[in-house]
């Protein structure tokens, strides 16, 4: 909260007194307003020409030419290859309807000629039911459904060259993944000349977006509106090397089911028009005040660094803004757009936005840039909740007036992928597992250091029921079901793995090291492994092969207890078996009769042991991994046999137990 300020105002000299009045009033949280129109000028007091310089545009913008070009930037640090920039001027009309105008400029990344260029056109996924994404999904996503009629699409109305040549007529949608002439997510556009290496090309577009009804992260819902992927947007070109790619192309996917997304890091100057009563939230910062024309209100926004822009928009947010700096966090903007019916939440979300941001810069680095904006969608637009967007997220909607930990879990997650999905900014089409199961990993730590609740990992493990490859595209998982199991809770608990072996200070510096060494550089998971190999000084090529390559999970069991009765005393023999995957020192807890108990460490090596065990007592009962370890077995069944049952009690008796404790262990997790 701000520093309360002194009311006691020297009054010696006019001039001091203003001074200490104008710092006050600039440094007070602003709330139940909008914060980019304070100190606006009235309506008509202020040309559209000063919302931004119109210097800098490149030669031949005539059917763009009111479009801005870059504001003057802030001082500071270049931090990626920027490697497309974008112009864009949008405008919300009745019906839910978006119409832009939109300058991209592309500098070719690679050595190799290129005659063609890629646009994701997101918004036609919701174009009618035999889309790839609807016939993927049946119209549900994330336990929402699209509401009936609830179809949208995009149509580019007019796109040209820097001299003004139509290129409509070399545009043509395509499917590289699935061949669904129906699905119209990605356009190829014929060049009139080629593009090589190193040099730049400028298109011009305009564009209609008939905002779908919400259910999967963009659309409308009554006056409420989330912009997300509503531009044009240009595909990724990959050179040699990029992600262990043999040859430089475009990346190119549909857009799918269970995918999400992937772009370019680059330049955004974007202006937003809105009726005059709605606020807007969104990417990176305003660079002035709102300003009302003609029953509209109109936004200017900047951002660099980051490969994409989402908005927000509705007449009923209460917005509230914070400053908050840290020994970690070197000064970020908080910026709340609340519903009206969590407006008395606000120092939860604040509480949890700041609890993150410190976390996250102490674990894996500063976050870098000035603001981070949090959106909490009305309850009927709860299909745009819990999702990430550069220094913008949405939190669950609002929905409940006294919701339990899930309003902070959510937003530490989503503010946990500005670190992986936003500045690693991994290929979320191709390889899921590095956003969303090192999110998912930072997400439970912070969770349990902050707010006590332990994650139930072998709960979680044990309902992986169909283990696939996490470098596996993101379509391929079939349902959404096991594409959750896999790039979220198996994703995570390969890297709970590798902590239980290397410790937590150790896991710390992996994952640091990882983020500062491809922030901004789109990594792939050999990246990640040769971190972890560089980091811990051994190979991980086996573990990797069989948890993150390959679909594998770790089974250990306990087969058989035999008691021989010796002249004196016992003599047990118990055998263990691997059904899974390797895992070195797997730990054994032998339980004599007489209460006696003694643990051993089995290597794993080969595909069975036996160990004879001489005492005073019988051996009453074995358990493999009895304080569940193993982060990454999931069938728990098998892993404790009692020796005095015959083999289907014994298996009767495992089950029993094993159900009963799962059951517990069910209670207490999140």
């Amino acid at each position: 909260m701000t520093p309360a300020r002194t009311k006691i105002v020297l009054l010696s000299t006019l001039a001091l007194g203003l001074l200490a009045g104008t710092l006050w009033f600039a440094w007070q949280p602003q709330s139940s307003s909008d914060p980019q129109s304070i100190g606006q000028p009235a309506r008509g007091s202020q040309s559209e020409s000063a919302l931004a310089p119109d210097t800098g545009k490149p030669s031949g913008a005539n059917i763009l030419a009111e479009l801005p070009k870059n504001p003057p930037q802030p001082a500071s640090e270049i931090l990626s290859k920027r490697v497309v920039e974008y112009h864009i001027d949008v405008s919300l009309e009745e019906g839910q309807v978006l119409r832009g105008t939109e300058t991209m400029t592309w500098k070719h990344p690679g050595k190799k000629t290129v005659n063609d260029l890629y646009l994701h056109l997101y918004p036609n996924a919701f174009s009618s039911m035999d889309t790839t994404f609807m016939k993927e999904s049946g119209g549900k996503l994330r336990g929402d459904t699209m509401p009936k009629d609830g179809f949208g699409s995009m149509t580019l109305t007019e796109l040209k060259t820097e001299d003004g040549l139509s290129l409509l007529h070399r545009t043509q949608y395509v499917q590289p993944d699935d061949g669904n002439a129906n699905d119209r997510s990605l356009m190829k556009v014929r060049l009139p000349k080629p593009v090589r290496g190193g040099e730049e090309i400028t298109l011009y577009m305009k564009f209609e977006v008939k905002l779908p009804a919400i259910f999967a992260r963009m659309g409308a819902t009554d006056d409420f509106v989330m912009a997300g992927q509503w531009f044009p947007k240009l595909s990724v070109y990959e050179t040699a090397g990029q992600r262990g790619r043999a040859e430089e192309g475009w990346n190119l996917h549909q857009y799918h089911g269970n995918s999400e997304f992937y772009a370019d890091f680059g330049i955004y100057s974007i202006r937003i028009r809105v009726p005059e009563t709605h606020i807007v939230a969104a990417t990176g910062f305003p660079t002035r005040g709102a300003v009302r024309q003609n029953g509209q209100k109109i936004y200017q926004f900047y951002a660099d660094d980051v490969h994409d822009f989402a908005w927000a928009a509705s007449p009923n947010f209460v917005t509230v803004e914070e400053p908050f700096s840290s020994a970690e966090v070197p000064g970020v903007k908080i910026k709340l757009y609340l519903d009206p019916s969590h407006k008395e939440l606000k120092g939860r979300y604040l509480s949890a936005v700041k609890a993150a941001l410190s976390y996250y810069s102490k674990w894996y680095g500063p976050y870098p840039y000035s603001t981070l904006s949090i959106v909490v969608p009305p309850k009927t637009g709860n299909g745009a909740g819990g999702m990430e967007y550069p220094t913008l997220i949405t939190a669950a909607a609002a929905d409940n007036l006294n919701p339990g930990y899930n309003l902070e879990r959510t937003l530490v997650h989503e503010i946990g992928h500005q670190y992986f999905y936003g500045m690693v900014a991994n290929n979320e089409f191709e390889e899921p597992w590095l956003d969303e199961g090192f999110t998912s990993y930072a997400e439970e730590r912070l969770m349990e250091q902050e707010y006590g609740l332990t994650p139930n990992l072998p709960l979680q493990s044990g309902q992986i029921a169909s283990p696939q490859p996490l470098n596996r595209e993101s379509w391929k998982y079939g349902s959404s079901a096991a594409y959750g199991q896999n790039a979220y809770s198996r994703g995570k608990l390969v890297l709970q793995g590798i902590e239980r072996q290397v410790g937590i200070k150790k896991m710390d510096r992996i994952m640091r090291t990882y983020v500062q060494t491809y922030r901004f550089k789109h990594p792939s998971s050999q990246d990640f492994q040769r971190i972890v190999e560089r980091v811990t000084g051994r190979s991980w090529s086996h573990y990797f092969e069989q948890y993150v390559y390959d679909g594998q999970m770790a089974d250990f069991s306990v087969d058989r207890i035999t008691n021989h009765k010796l002249e004196k005393g016992y003599e047990a023999v118990v055998t263990l078996s691997k059904k899974g995957a390797d895992y070195p020192k797997i730990p054994v807890q032998f339980t004599f009769k007489d209460g006696t108990t003694i643990f051993k460490a089995w290597d794993g090596a080969g595909k069975s042991t036996t160990y004879r065990l001489k005492s005073a007592s019988p051996v009453s009962y074995v358990t493999v991994d009895p304080l569940y370890t193993i982060a990454l077995e999931n069938k728990h069944i098998n892993n404790s046999l009692k020796a005095e049952l015959n083999e289907r009690q014994q298996t009767r008796w495992s089950i029993s137990v094993t159900k009963l404790l799962e059951t517990l262990l069910g209670s207490l997790s999140w």
